[in-house]
Parts: C-alpha cells; sequence; structure tokens
C-alpha cells in the first residue's frame, strides 16, 4: 500500500437505487503505519477509493510522489488530478471502472453539469451494451459549454430540474430523460437494450419516455428516437431479449408475443416463455447465462438448474408446441436462427 499522509473517509453502502447504492460517511481519520501514514484516503462506493490530488497537496504529499506511486504501479490515474490504488482498480470490471472515472469527472465540474448519456445509464444501474466507455458523458445546462476530450465528453443541452435525480450525491439525468438522449444519440439495437432495461426497470411507459423526449422538441434527432422509443417494451426481460426482438424484426420475421404464458390442456400452468406466435404453436427461448442465474435457488446446483429446465422443456413440447433455442453467439449472425424460426413457422403452416 502506497505510504502517503492524508484523511481517510470511511463510507458504509447503505442501499442500491441503481448500479451504486446510497453511502454514509462514518468518519474522519488518520492511520498511522510504516514510515510515515499509510494512505487510506477516498469516498468508497465498494468498488475503489479516489484519491483526489487537491485533497493530498493540502496533507503535504507532492506531484513527485504522486509520479512516484504511479512508476511504482501503485497508483494508477483515473481522471485528471483523480487517482485510485492500482490493485483495487484492477479488481473492477468495466462499468465499475466507469463509475470511478464519472465520479472522478464530476468533482471538477460545475453545478450546471449533471452525469448524462451512457455514464447515466450506468450509475442507474441499467445495460450499456456496445457502447463507448472511453470517456465520461456530462450535459451542461449552458450553450457553449459543448466539448470533447481524451477522457470526457460535455453536451450542450437544456434541462431542468424535473429531469434530475440525486445518485449518491450526484446529479445524474433521469432515467427517461437518459433513455431519450440516448435515443437520439445511438443506433436502434443499443438504444433498445437500453429502452427495454429502463422501463422494466424504472416503470417507465412508452408515454413517460415521449414525454421525455417532447421536453425539447427543437433538439435533433427526434424522429429516430420517436421510432425507437414506439419499439422498447419493458417486458424484455434481458438485453439478450432485447436483442433478439430486434434481431426478429430486422429478419422480417412475424412479431412474437414476449412472456407468453404455457398451459396444458387443463389450463394448468406449465411455463412462462420468453418469445411464442401462439397461433402456430411455437415457442422461443432466449439462453443466456442471467437466466440460469435466475434458475438457482438457495442449495440448488447449476446441475439441477439445467435438469429442471429440461424438464420444463420437455413439458412445453408434451403441448405439441416447437420449442427454438439460441444463445448469445447466436445474435450474431443472426441469420441461421432467422432460418430456423422460418423453418418452423413453414412447419406449423403445413400441419393446418
Amino acid at each position: 500500500m502506497l505510504q502517503l499522509a492524508s484523511r481517510a473517509w470511511f463510507v458504509r453502502q447503505v442501499g442500491r437505487p441503481g448500479l451504486l447504492g446510497r453511502v454514509e460517511v462514518r468518519g474522519v481519520h488518520m492511520l498511522a503505519g510504516g514510515g510515515g501514514f499509510w494512505w487510506a484516503f477516498g469516498v468508497g462506493w465498494g468498488m475503489g477509493s479516489l484519491i483526489f490530488r487537491k485533497d493530498v497537496r493540502r496533507e503535504g504529499v507532492s506531484d513527485g510522489e504522486l509520479r512516484a506511486g504511479r512508476r511504482r504501479g501503485e497508483l494508477a490515474r483515473v481522471h485528471r488530478g483523480v487517482y485510485v490504488e492500482r490493485a483495487e482498480l484492477e479488481g473492477l470490471d468495466v462499468g465499475a471502472r466507469h463509475v470511478l472515472a464519472v465520479r472522478a469527472a464530476v468533482s471538477g465540474l460545475g453545478g450546471d453539469v449533471a452525469v448524462s448519456h451512457q455514464s447515466a445509464a450506468i450509475v442507474l444501474g441499467l445495460p450499456v451494451w456496445n457502447m463507448e466507455l472511453g470517456r465520461v458523458h456530462v450535459t451542461a445546462c449552458q450553450r457553449g459549454r459543448a466539448r470533447k476530450a481524451n477522457h470526457l465528453h460535455v453536451h450542450s443541452s437544456p434541462f431542468d430540474e424535473t429531469e434530475l435525480t440525486i445518485v449518491d450525491g450526484m446529479r445524474v439525468l433521469s432515467p427517461a430523460r437518459t433513455v431519450a438522449d440516448l435515443a437520439r444519440a445511438l443506433p436502434f439495437e443499443e438504444a433498445v437494450v437500453v429502452g427495454d432495461a429502463a422501463m422494466r426497470d424504472y416503470r417507465l411507459t412508452t408515454e413517460d419516455l415521449l414525454t421525455a423526449l417532447d421536453h425539447w422538441p427543437r433538439r435533433p434527432g427526434a424522429a429516430k428516437a420517436r421510432r425507437v422509443i414506439a419499439f422498447m417494451d419493458a417486458r424484455s426481460e434481458s438485453s439478450g431479449e432485447s436483442r433478439s426482438r430486434v434481431r426478429m424484426h430486422w429478419a422480417g420475421l412475424p412479431k412474437p408475443e414476449l412472456q407468453h404464458v404455457v398451459t396444458d390442456a387443463a389450463t394448468n400452468f406449465l411455463a412462462r416463455v420468453d418469445f411464442a406466435l401462439p397461433e402456430l404453436g411455437i415457442i422461443g427461448e432466449f439462453d443466456g447465462r442471467a437466466k440460469y442465474d435466475r434458475l438457482l435457488r438457495p442449495h440448488t446446483t447449476p446441475a439441477r438448474a439445467v435438469y429442471e429446465e429440461k424438464l420444463r422443456e420437455d413439458a412445453i413440447r408434451a403441448q405439441n408446441l416447437q420449442v427454438l433455442r439460441w444463445t448469445w453467439p447466436d445474435l450474431d449472425p443472426f441469420h441461421p436462427t432467422a432460418t430456423r424460426w422460418r423453418h418452423a413457422i413453414n412447419r406449423a403452416a403445413h400441419l393446418t
């Protein structure tokens, strides 16, 4: 551990509104150790502690000591003037690292700025499939503030207090505003993935998203965003299901019913499936790892979960239903899976 003198802010997580969770400051301390004071400063989020140059400079730590810490591999810079212990950084996934970068970036920005776009999505706990995360994205309310640097993208766009939410002390654009911004900016598939999740996790309606979109009607990309929002659906339960819907749409397949309930002849519940063409007796299931994680009840082994899923599928097939399954690699390219759907549709048509 880097031996530097400073304060230590200990933080306890007390909630989880998004990816981060609310925090509570527990105290300010000096930790003695070795030949001086052990470094233990930062804002802890269960994912690393930020070290601010301006704070350690007040404690007498020189820029040379910070540079030496980086050379020795003890410190890593996450933003200009903000560092983290490299050992902590290496234990974080891409999303958690981005959150650290967000906290570092907003600490040096003015009060008229809010976390936005994909950075807001991560802070709000939403999926950011295939999005660029090399820069922190914020929006400045004042005109003329837009700029793009190596690690920061400042958008210039108006927002008001009704479009803000506070997450762990940070001003973040609301889920509805975030989806509207991303629907304007992202390709169709990426926007659908984050929009489906926001509708599901934050109980947003299509009307909520359109209201957010129309709040500033003169902003560019509104027509594109309106088309994307119309396609979003809260019933998609994962990014894989959202992407599957998009790929089926692009392939020209019939629009499936989502979260369809399968019953037996006596109307006893058998299963709820991801996709269905009930009139043709075709069931579609996207098999992502998250699905099997959900099947893992306490004291249930992975092998047992897979076995129970097989029994579930056997019960579905016993109702004379065709069952199609696919996984993440089958989404791109999707045409082999689309061909399987078309063959199933043709078989069903010949049986009727």
